[in-house]
């Protein structure tokens, strides 16, 4: 299996994953569920070495354009 996929796009993704599940941590504050940042923090960091693991195992970064054609 190969990911295509770029260095800035997986952070890009990372941010805008990251951006939502803090902003439902905010929503359940305000509705009085309580959670704190510590664990969010750890999670984000653990998925974001994930992500780059399997790019890795999956064949690593694209660094240029394809040249087939």
């Amino acid at each position: 299996m190969n990911v295509d996929v770029t260095r800035g796009g997986l952070l890009v993704g990372l941010a805008v994953f990251g951006v939502i599940v803090y902003e439902l941590r905010t929503v359940l504050d305000a509705l009085g569920l309580s959670l704190p940042i510590v664990p969010y923090m750890a999670g984000v960091f653990v998925l974001a070495g994930l992500a780059v693991w399997l790019v890795v195992l999956s064949g690593g970064w694209r660094t240029g354009p394809d040249e087939a054609g």
